[in-house]
């Protein structure tokens, strides 16, 4: 840069560069850094999926000839099921007709808990994959029947003389798999039924003599029982009908604590739908026998205390203190005898 000479007039004020007053605002500014280079094409990386599009899950599939079981894609990519629920139902379907599928048994062949494995069934049991029904013996048990079903809303074909009930849907077969399974009907929508009453509880045995005191105690322990079983929760009405039985059981000389041991124990794994009927059954089914007969004790022989006779000062057994029996006699007797006859 340069001034201008002195005597010379400055077409432009302040500091020029060499083209004189031609000062250029586009000019580029040699302090700003270059453009970043583009990164060689060798060394890019390769693109995040192959160049044939398939990415995830490859499956390396082998036919199966025997040994296997037709799982639904609605159930293996059931949406709202848990992977837990999917699993026991895959398991249960590949199970034979008749195997047990209680929660014990679950628990004893799986590492989840009991209370998982409940929560699974329950959830089949929501979606239509599994339903236990209750149904009662010859015998008078209360059992509990599990029936899978590997496409709820559908059942199986059965011809007219099957034999015993088996577990619909079980889905194991032994059969080549170009066999094209069994045609199934689409069960039609039931109609809706009148709610039937409810079926009334069982009778119970009932006491020789209903005492106000003995009913009292069988109402109490019939209300404790929810402190030990919280399913044992009875209603005001079904404890008023099995009062009376508990009050029979008192009445044959068992104690309060048996008759709770006897109502507590050996309930049915999968619980009880009714509470108090299946009390009133077992107060019936199980009613100990009578006491043998016990002759009435005789009273207690009476101990009177030792007193001192105010006569002859002998010692002897009286309520009060006084004469002994022998001085009451003599002192009893004519006062003639104890005068002279020269009196």
């Amino acid at each position: 840069m340069r001034r201008p000479s002195p005597g010379l007039q400055s077409q432009c004020e302040g500091l020029t560069t060499e083209e004189g007053c031609n000062f250029l605002m586009d000019t580029q500014n040699p302090s700003a850094p270059p453009c970043a280079e583009a990164r060689p094409t060798g060394k890019n990386h390769p693109p995040r999926r192959p160049n044939s599009g398939v990415s995830g899950v490859v499956h390396d599939n082998a036919r199966h000839t025997t040994r296997f079981t037709v799982i639904g894609n609605h159930l293996a990519q059931h949406r709202e099921l848990s992977l837990l629920a999917i699993g026991l139902a895959t398991h249960i379907q590949s199970l034979p007709a008749g195997a047990p599928v209680d929660i014990k048994t679950l628990a004893r062949k799986f590492p989840e808990s009991p209370e998982r494995i409940a929560a699974g069934l329950r959830e089949l049991e929501a979606h239509g994959y599994l339903s236990r029904p209750r149904e009662r013996t010859p015998a008078g048990r209360i059992v509990t029947r599990t029936i899978s079903c590997n496409r709820p809303g559908h059942h199986a074909e059965r011809p007219a003389n099957a034999g015993a009930s088996t577990t619909a849907g079980a889905g194991a077969t032994d059969g080549p798999a170009d066999e094209e399974p069994p045609a199934r009907t689409p069960c039609a929508p039931a109609k809706p039924k009148k709610r039937t009453p409810r079926k009334p509880l069982p009778a119970v045995p009932q006491p020789s003599y209903k005492g106000p005191a003995l009913l009292r105690a069988a109402t109490e322990l019939l209300a404790g029982l929810r402190r030990h079983d919280p399913d044992l929760l009875l209603s005001a009405c079904g404890t008023t009908h099995l009062a009376p039985g508990v009050a029979a059981w008192l009445e044959r000389d068992v104690s309060p604590t048996a008759v709770r041991h006897a109502l507590l124990s050996n309930h049915p794994p999968e619980g009880m739908h009714r509470p108090a009927a299946f009390l009133a059954h077992r107060l019936t089914a199980q009613l100990p026998a009578l006491p043998p007969f016990r002759a009435p004790a005789s009273p207690p022989t009476v101990r009177h205390p030792l007193q001192t006779c105010d006569g002859c000062e002998r010692v002897f057994r009286s309520p009060e203190p006084g004469r002994c029996r022998d001085c009451r006699r003599l002192h009893s007797g004519p006062a003639t005898t104890d005068r002279h006859p020269s009196g």
